[in-house]
């Protein structure tokens, strides 16, 4: 199995405040990306700080996502790309892309993703957040860091 898990952790509605991105080649981990993104004007709704405990003190100096985006589009373009809830992760990148002007279609990637949600629904696992489901196939989790969510959501996609 080779593909791409994706995770995003958002400041407010579809602008990111982290990133985690894992590479998978013929079912084994080649790479790892993990990044603080500044989303505009370094702005949180609360809600999401109580999610995932980033702060606007934590991305005050980091890159914004266009900055950011070389290395995602890197590791997305042309692969299969997965996520769990994949039309949420879907949509932080396509939206944060057309806000800073770039093209969805330049990456060349399904218009929907494979989603470990639906794969594990259908497989009778409830309920189907991540946490849930990490827990029903034993793997590890750090719940809302994007990383351990991206490698989370490999590990499933690798089981299904």
């Amino acid at each position: 199995m080779t593909f791409t898990a994706i995770d995003f952790e958002t400041a407010t509605s579809f602008h990111p405040c982290s990133v985690g991105i894992v590479t998978v080649e013929n079912g084994i981990v080649v790479d790892e990306f993990v990044t603080l993104i500044q989303p505009p004007n370094n702005l949180y709704n609360p809600y999401t700080i109580q999610v995932h405990g980033i702060y606007p003190s934590d991305t005050a100096r980091a890159k914004n996502f266009l900055q950011v985006f070389p290395e995602i589009q890197k590791r997305l373009q042309n692969r299969l790309v997965v996520a769990h809830n994949e039309s949420f992760d879907r949509n932080v990148l396509a939206k944060s892309m057309a806000y800073y002007g770039l093209d969805y279609a330049d990456l060349n990637i399904a218009s929907r993703w494979e989603c470990t949600v639906k794969i594990y629904k259908a497989k009778g696992i409830k309920p189907t957040k991540l946490s849930d489901c990490c827990r029903e196939m034993n793997i590890q989790l750090h719940h809302h860091e994007a990383l351990s969510d991206a490698r989370a959501c490999a590990q499933l996609f690798l089981k299904s």
